[in-house]
């Protein structure tokens, strides 16, 4: 248990705020002269808020915490031939131990790092020690707060944050290994942890305390509290009330799904109970947010990428409008480099896979087929559904808008300049008698000029919800002076809806429930996601039954949070992971037939089908990932999870 020990038994020398070290101080500004010895850390709101405030460093950036990264490990991603270190290739393999430093030798993974240090920048920044470090800050500030000397509106945004954290970090080790000992008190340095690992949901039970006492606490809005009116306007990374509310709800909703409450019951349904609750906590959330009493809302989708990016903005946080005014980011950490363009350095260049020297990039994340089909029709209906219209000739007709927001298929501009004759493959009258064969248009059939298992898409599709469609060579959108920014939020309000809809269908068996203080049924919060993106509501025939209302809830998971980090724990908590057709990645092939240069979404193909690309064999112990060796080895109680 030495590494635990390290973080939740060792409380770090420094207690300054480093966040202010960070480009992010526009919206989670330390307060002045916050700095604090240890005599005097607990002794008024500025240093006692100065030492809280540190909690926020220990949230990694799970999509910038190394050059190019991986958060994607379901069936929904590949990475190009010969990358073999990110953890997606690992998940592929069967080789769960790869998240752990000692088996991540070029420490590219964002889950355990050598290394790890608060006030450092993006590389030093990782999950699980920053949760056992962050569990022993939150717990040696709960412990001094009698020590405390201010208004009670002080005490409360203290506290608040501090249990939060303390429920956020235990939900972040849970989900991803199961009950553990829930660390709710300061524990000697010199003692060693001798605490049994609890199942999961008495584990969950725990941290459900501490979320409802953090909702209890926090304020909706800091800049309409007394004290956030001393950073006004720079608040927005702060923890909320909402944030509080939608994290007990979901660790709720996890207890409740069918994995946690196998491993806990033996149960392999969900456990109504849990989801009922969880749905009380989402309901208590959403009736604040659908009666206009906060700043969170869904953006329109003409500003659907606000949610994921900024560019020509001086480096503006995702998450919220160009005004302000709605915000759509309930969690976010956060940026742990100041530096001007600090995406330019290899993420933005992780998704344009052109097998040509327009990529400067050498990792590509790629859309797999399989995943791709997830986005259904415009009409609501999956692509599978006889009614639905898909036509496999014109395969990218009348998709759900969101589609064509995040992938890009054949046919479709990519580049714009006109600084593109030098890089053509073909001739000049080759092209000028059939323009669709400049590589400005993305080739992607069978064969084309952007396919290639090391150099260009893999799969028959790119990858471009998360860049502005300039980021490329010669477009140069990810260029030093649009300062472009990638920052992904942990939740978004979408997920909140979807939670919700989750949570009420199971807890009451059907997609009419409506639960708590929540306005909506669970078929209306999936229709209000869907409404946002111009999509037509679920199918009559598909909310009639809970069944079928799940298959569409699932999907709409699939599609609305697509590639935002979520889809592997989904798997797991459904317990689907290990069964086909979720173990295969895909390619698709197919041959052009007419390209509409105007209008690429009515071209039309031949040929269109699937190719197996991999197929992961996983087993019931791939279900969680395996604890370090050096930890389970100290004391019998704590036990190595099954079949590692």
């Amino acid at each position: 248990m030495k590494k635990i020990r390290l973080y939740i038994g060792v409380l770090c020398a420094s207690l300054s705020l480093t966040l202010a070290q960070t480009s992010c101080t526009d919206y989670l500004d330390k307060a002045p002269d916050s700095d604090i010895s240890d005599k005097d850390a607990f002794k008024d709101f500025q240093n006692f808020q100065g030492f809280t405030e540190e909690l926020y460093n220990c949230i990694p950036e799970f999509d910038k915490g190394y050059w190019t990264n991986s958060w994607n490990w379901g069936e929904d991603e590949l990475q190009n031939v010969g990358i073999n270190y990110h953890m997606v290739y690992k998940i592929d393999q069967g080789d769960f131990w790869g998240w752990q430093s000692n088996h991540d030798g070029w420490q590219s993974g964002w889950m355990d790092r050598n290394g790890f240090n608060t006030g450092g920048d993006r590389f030093s920044h990782s999950l699980v020690p920053g949760c056992w470090y962050g569990i022993r800050k939150a717990n040696l500030g709960l412990a001094n707060i009698d020590n405390f000397v201010g208004t009670q509106e002080e005490k409360n945004l203290i506290m608040g944050q501090l249990y939060f954290f303390r429920g956020w970090f235990h939900f972040q080790l849970m989900q991803y290994f199961g009950g553990l000992p829930y660390i709710d008190k300061v524990l000697p340095a010199d003692q060693e942890l001798r605490e049994p690992r609890l199942s999961y949901q008495e584990c969950a039970e725990k941290a459900a305390e501490d979320l409802r006492k953090a909702a209890d606490l926090l304020p909706v809005n800091w800049d309409n509290t007394t004290v956030g009116k001393n950073t006004l306007g720079k608040n927005q990374l702060r923890v909320t009330k909402i944030a509080a509310l939608a994290y007990l709800g979901k660790d709720l909703l996890w207890a409740g799904s069918p994995l946690m409450n196998k491993v806990s019951t033996g149960n392999a349904s969900y456990n109504q109970d849990f989801c009922k609750r969880a749905a009380e906590a989402f309901g208590e959330a959403l009736a604040m947010v659908e009666s206009g009493q906060t700043q969170f809302g869904l953006l329109p989708m003409k500003d659907y990428g606000r949610n994921f990016y900024s560019i020509d903005d001086n480096g503006k946080v995702p998450g919220q409008s160009a005004d302000g005014s709605v915000t759509e980011a309930i969690f976010r950490g956060p940026l742990f480099n100041g530096d001007w363009n600090v995406t330019n350095w290899g993420l933005s260049k992780q998704f344009c896979a052109v097998n040509s020297d327009l990529s400067e990039g050498g990792v590509w994340s790629l859309p797999t087929a399989n995943y791709v089909n997830y986005y259904g029709m415009a009409n609501g209906l999956p692509l599978d559904d006889p009614q639905s219209g898909f036509d496999p000739t014109h395969p990218w007709k009348g998709r759900d808008p969101r589609f064509y927001n995040d992938i890009r298929f054949d046919g479709e501009k990519i580049f714009k300049s006109n600084d593109i004759a030098k890089h053509e493959v073909h001739t000049e009258a080759e092209i000028s008698a059939d323009p669709a064969k400049s590589i400005r248009y993305a080739d992607l059939e069978t064969g084309g000029m952007y396919r290639s298992v090391d150099k260009g898409s893999r799969t028959g599709y790119l990858l471009y919800k998360f860049i502005d469609n300039s980021c490329n060579k010669l477009d140069d959108g990810y260029g030093w002076s649009h300062h472009f920014l990638i920052h992904l939020p942990w939740m978004r309000l979408s997920d909140v809806y979807l939670m919700y809809a989750e949570a009420a269908a199971e807890a009451m068996g059907s997609a009419n429930a409506k639960v708590g203080q929540c306005p909506l049924t669970a078929l209306e919060a999936v229709n209000k996601v869907r409404a946002r993106a111009g999509v037509d509501p679920v199918a009559a025939k598909y909310a009639s039954t809970l069944d079928g209302f799940m298959s569409e809830l699932r999907r709409e998971r699939a599609v609305e949070l697509a590639y935002e980090g979520h889809r592997f724990n989904d798997l797991r908590r459904w317990l689907l992971l290990d069964k086909y057709p979720y173990t295969i990645k895909t390619s698709q092939e197919f041959k052009r037939v007419k390209c509409d240069l105007e209008h690429p979404e009515n071209n039309e193909v031949s040929g269109f089908t699937q190719k197996v690309i991999l197929t992961r064999n996983f087993s019931e112990k791939h279900y969680w990932l395996p604890l370090k060796k050096s930890d389970v080895s100290i004391y019998p109680e704590f036990k190595q999870n099954p079949g590692w």
